[in-house]
């Protein structure tokens, strides 16, 4: 999926996240994460937003995400809304995203 501008999911309450997606330039995956649990659960919050653009197809991106305590499968729905803004997509194909 290509991204074309900036696509934003999600809040500051308790228990959620906020991801904001932007294009890159360059191919790669760049990830600012902002977490009161960065240090015990980071690395998890990495890898379901990379597994997730992975699943979806980006290959180049800017992810800003600020974590509240939001659960795996919060940080994956949020994510996707954040990439189909970001593309311009309204189709979307929920069952051949995995779960």
């Amino acid at each position: 999926m290509v991204l074309k501008n900036t696509g934003m999911a999600g809040t500051l309450e308790s228990s959620d996240i906020m991801v904001v997606i932007e294009p890159k330039k360059h191919t790669g995956i760049e990830i600012i994460l902002e977490s009161p649990v960065e240090r015990q659960f980071g690395d998890q919050i990495r890898k379901v937003i990379l597994d997730t653009l992975d699943e979806l197809g980006v290959k180049s991106a800017v992810v800003r995400a600020k974590d509240r305590g939001a659960l795996d499968c919060v940080i994956k729905a949020r994510t996707q809304a954040a990439v189909f803004r970001a593309a311009g997509s309204k189709d979307y194909n929920w069952g051949a995203i995995k779960r």
